[in-house]
């Protein structure tokens, strides 16, 4: 296999992963990154490293692209600057790339993009498959026209599937490793009442469902690409401290992290029981379907 697939984002958390798996597969990467061609392929692997979008107007083209590009929804306070900052980083960019795309000699077979499970908004204990309806809120928003812009494309005869990631976990990075420290120490506890629901995902279940959403040529449109066991905030973080042998006895009361975080603290003390339906549907299967055990390759 010498396909050709251009991924943005591809030096993340998730992408670092996902490259390095794609090249073992013979896939051919290029990918978009600010950084350097030095630190693109250091994070990478063997891939050609391209720093702008513009570089690729009037393309040969590629079989398919991975569209992760997105600055980190918990990496700063929100603020209508920041706000702005993050669907800029989403919905502009996938607009620039659907723009792109279409000056290619020859068009992709697919677009895998990213979104995220705040599509559905603060859903409490519902069950959320992929046809819940959203509660309107900034997350919802923010998924919903990142989801739009890349849809585009379909009315070009591109196969176009949208992942709806969790919150991932996975070792040196993401989410987990600012958890690590505290709860290393002992001081580790339930955020808020511990009732919202966390819908995690193990990131190298992230990237076979990435992978899988490219390769399989019935996969279309969104799927939750989350843990077929959700579980709430408090058994999340039981079961990380019984990971770690450490107890979890130091609760983030609501009302503090309303003061510290003001309205991004809903990502904390809100959530979604999300569950990956469609995925299950197709066949798909997790590596990691049990948080003990995605948490104990995470930690060890």
């Amino acid at each position: 296999m010498n396909h050709r697939i251009l991924i943005t984002g591809g030096t993340g958390f998730i992408g670092q992963v996902l490259c390095p798996k794609l090249i073992a597969k013979g896939y051919s990467l290029t990918v978009l990154s600010r950084q350097s061609e030095a630190d693109v392929l250091a994070a990478c692997g063997r891939v050609e490293a391209v720093s702008d979008l513009d570089l690729l107007v009037d393309h040969p083209g590629f079989d398919g692209v991975i569209n992760l590009a997105g600055e980190g929804i918990a990496d700063k306070r929100w603020n209508n600057q920041r706000k702005q900052q993050l669907r800029d980083s989403r919905i502009a960019l996938t607009r620039q790339l659907v723009s792109v795309i279409r000056t290619w000699s020859a068009r992709p077979k697919v677009l895998v993009s990213g979104s995220a499970v705040g599509f559905y908004g603060n859903q409490d204990s519902a069950r959320v498959t992929e046809d819940t309806a959203p509660n309107d809120e900034f997350t919802h928003r923010l998924c919903r026209d990142w989801e739009a812009e890349a849809n585009q494309l379909k009315s070009d005869g591109i196969r176009v599937c949208l992942s709806r990631t969790g919150v991932v976990a996975g070792p040196d990075g993401g989410f987990l490793q600012r958890m690590l420290l505290p709860f290393r120490l002992g001081l580790g506890g339930r955020l808020g009442s511990g009732n919202q629901y966390m819908p995690w995902v193990h990131r190298d279940d992230v990237v076979s469902a990435l992978i899988f959403m490219l390769e399989s040529e019935n996969a279309t449109g969104p799927y939750n690409v989350v843990s077929p066991n959700p579980v709430t905030n408090r058994e999340f973080t039981r079961c990380l401290a019984s990971v770690l042998n450490r107890p979890a006895i130091f609760p983030a009361p609501a009302p503090v992290l309303k003061i510290a975080l003001g309205e991004m603290s809903r990502l904390l003390l809100t959530g979604q029981q999300a569950v990956p339906q469609r995925l299950l549907q197709q066949d798909f299967r997790f590596t990691y379907p049990d948080l003990t055990s995605a948490l104990e390759s995470c930690v060890r």
